[in-house]
């Protein structure tokens, strides 16, 4: 079974996460959604509220499992007998961070790194984003999946 980890925080998850998720299907047997901790960043979600807005988005979608996980994302790939990390990428910052996270991931648990650029239609759209939006009580329905509306 070709099976892909699809890691990130997803506060919130986007449009662009969903795209990447559905492309990511036709390329694996099963992606899991792994919703990792990020010491980093302030939440505006709780984790467990992530988890299971991700579970309903996706309920009727048996190839996709959702999981919260507190360690190196390579170990949580290993965990689920992934051999593969996907990932989107929106821009060069994105590709540059996202080159050196799949070099480190490929030394450490040789676990290889799909990178799907982002389609145009959602390039501009990242959790960051909907965060300020949400914090200013301003409508992000046109960046989120409509099971989060």
């Amino acid at each position: 079974m070709r099976r892909a980890v699809f890691p990130g925080s997803f506060d919130p998850f986007t449009l662009g996460h969903y795209d990447i998720v559905k492309r990511g299907l036709e390329l694996f047997d099963e992606v899991v959604i792994g919703i990792g901790r990020n010491s980093t960043k302030k939440e505006t979600f709780p984790i467990r509220e992530r988890e299971e807005a991700i579970r309903k988005i996706f309920k009727d979608e048996p190839r996709i499992k959702v999981q919260i996980y507190d360690c190196l994302t390579v170990d949580f790939a290993k965990q689920h007998d992934a051999h593969f990390i996907l990932r989107g990428v929106r821009g060069v910052q994105d590709f540059e961070y996202e080159r050196n996270m799949a070099e480190a991931n490929k030394q450490l648990g040789d676990i290889e790194t799909i990178l799907l650029y982002t389609r145009p239609e959602y390039a501009h759209i990242s959790s960051t984003l909907v965060r300020d939006l949400y914090s200013y009580n301003k409508d992000v329905s046109a960046f989120v999946p409509n099971k989060l509306k």
